[in-house]
């Protein structure tokens, strides 16, 4: 299949037809990971594992860095 990029306000867009999306079983809140060589480009969806160690990391990382803040909004 060949796909042309859509102008999207400042960014351009790659449009998955429906039949696409609904085989590969995503729906437009799915998270897409995107990755390269320098010379192709592969559009995965993010597995749930996956997301839930990015979510967890993240998590801490906002729990290590506003802990204060957090206790004096619990109070």
């Amino acid at each position: 299949m060949i796909k042309n990029l859509v102008k999207h306000g400042n960014s351009w867009a790659l449009v998955i037809d429906k039949p696409i999306l609904e085989l590969l079983k995503i729906d437009p809140e799915q998270p897409l990971e995107l990755s390269t060589d320098g010379r192709t480009m592969t559009i995965a969806p993010i597995a749930s594992d996956q997301r839930t160690g990015k979510v967890r990391a993240a998590r801490k990382k906002v729990n290590a860095r506003y802990k204060k803040v957090f206790k004096k909004l619990a109070e």
